[in-house]
């Protein structure tokens, strides 16, 4: 597989998510929160599902930089301290992400309104983002020091 099939290809999963992701929070989401709503909770249902739409800004904020990285991937420059800044990009709107839904989950629980079944979901979507944050964070390091690999190898007669 050459560069421009990989970069195609790696872009139908981004356009693909981000249909996933569309289909998830405007619809599943809101479905099934109101199926779901217990009485008692029913006063919360936009105060959460507003906070769970806010979560979708920076993840679409990343499968955008994700395509830039993939668009350089097609142009046969992967290994670029440009990628290397979007994935660190990457990293820290996963880490910022996970810190608001951190704190909206702690104000839930202040306030008595979080359902331990969700607790348990929110803390895995935490963690998932954390781990995230992470790996691009780790692939960010990997890239930048490649690229620096690459521009050595390519001053080299």
């Amino acid at each position: 597989m050459n560069q421009k099939n990989l970069a195609l290809w790696l872009k139908i999963i981004v356009i693909g998510v981000g249909i996933a992701g569309l289909i998830i929070y405007f619809w599943l989401i809101p479905t099934i929160g109101k199926d779901l709503a217990v009485e008692e909770f029913a006063y919360l249902f936009w105060p959460y599902l507003i906070t769970i739409w806010i979560t979708a800004i920076p993840i679409y904020w990343a499968l955008g930089l994700a395509w830039k990285i993939f668009t350089n991937i097609g142009f046969d420059n992967s290994f670029c301290e440009e990628n290397a800044q979007y994935l660190k990009k990457i990293s820290i709107l996963a880490a910022c992400d996970c810190a608001y839904f951190f704190v909206m989950l702690v104000i839930g629980i202040v306030m008595n309104a979080v359902h331990p079944g969700i607790l348990f979901i929110a803390l895995f979507a935490i963690f998932a983002g954390i781990v995230i944050a992470v790996a691009t964070a780790a692939l960010s390091h990997l890239v930048y020091k490649a690229a620096a690999l690459q521009d050595q190898s390519d001053l080299t007669i």
